[in-house]
């Protein structure tokens, strides 16, 4: 059985926090997503698509999938819905694409997590909007 690429990268990275400061592992500073670009859509592909996986699935279905495990599992953690709706959108995802994967985890995480993933992703879709402008 083959290592899903993103998932080993995201092991490897949490090692190095936890041995580095064990306490750091846990740890999400606020604003810590300005220092994070949005990876071209290119390269998205490349290391999260079908680059990585030819016979797999394409970055943006990877990423509303992370979007809806996200917001299944309780929409706590800000800055990773920030994240995977930006590089969502960056990867080619509609707005109403992200609302629906959003929309549909009502069911797994409860309308608590669905209305704070809708809040944080409309915020998103709303800087990428004057981004474009």
């Amino acid at each position: 059985m083959s290592v899903n690429p993103f998932e080993e990268m995201m092991r490897q990275a949490q090692e190095m926090m936890a041995s580095a400061n064990p306490k750091m592992a846990e740890m999400m500073p606020k604003g810590l997503e300005d220092f994070m670009p949005v990876m071209p859509k290119e390269m998205l592909e490349t290391f999260f698509g079908k680059g990585m996986n030819p016979g797999g699935l394409d970055s943006k279905t990877r990423l509303l999938l992370t979007l809806a495990g996200l917001v299944a599992s309780g929409a706590d953690q800000e800055l990773a819905i920030k994240m995977a709706v930006k590089h969502a959108i960056e990867a080619g995802a509609t707005g109403q694409e992200i609302i629906e994967t959003i929309s549909q985890m009502v069911v797994f995480g409860g309308p608590n997590a669905m209305t704070t993933a809708m809040t944080i992703a409309k915020s998103v879709m709303d800087e990428t909007k004057e981004d474009d402008a």
